[in-house]
């Protein structure tokens, strides 16, 4: 069995103290909403595309390159709580997304689910969000377990900026 290891995600994870005040998702869908341009800084830095219930933004703590996640702008944390039109625009998003990334960045295979519940691993449990990680063959190695590291071969900023484009040259 193949396991995906993100040791580093402990710290945010099981230490609350580290955690920012009030709900980023939220905070992320207030940014993104005061312009039509989406922001490279503050709140709203890492969200990449827009829809009608939900946007799609970077995961700030990736277990891999290009680790985004589709989130509904209500504060909802189950799937009961959430809105159809809000679910199915997050699998129409994250389908289009898939497409996308193979092309864009030669993903071989994605990993796809939720982690509902602080139980599950879900590290915001109160607002609900699907992710999308990105695979390769061989993108798991000994610096996780060895090293305590995981090597992204990006920056953020800058995988937004070309999934961005990716994006809106997809449309």
């Amino acid at each position: 069995m193949d396991r995906l290891w993100a040791p580093w995600r402990h710290n945010y994870v099981g230490d609350s103290s580290t955690r920012p005040t009030g709900c980023v998702f939220c905070a992320a869908a207030e940014a993104i909403a005061e312009s039509d341009e989406l922001p490279t800084a503050g709140p709203g830095e890492l969200v990449l595309a827009r829809g009608e219930h939900v946007y799609s933004i970077l995961n700030r703590y990736p277990y891999n390159n290009a680790h985004l996640m589709m989130v509904p702008y209500a504060h909802v944390g189950t799937l009961a709580e959430t809105a159809a039109e809000a679910l199915c625009e997050s699998m129409t998003m994250a389908t289009r997304w898939t497409q996308i990334l193979t092309v864009a960045m030669g993903v071989e295979g994605f990993n796809l689910g939720y982690n509902l519940g602080a139980a599950a691993g879900a590290g915001l449990a109160a607002h609900l969000h699907l992710h999308l990680v990105p695979r390769w063959w061989g993108d798991t190695n000994f610096m996780p377990a060895v090293g305590g590291v995981k090597v992204l071969p990006e920056a953020l900023d800058t995988t937004r900026d070309r999934l961005r484009a990716a994006w809106q040259a997809s449309e």
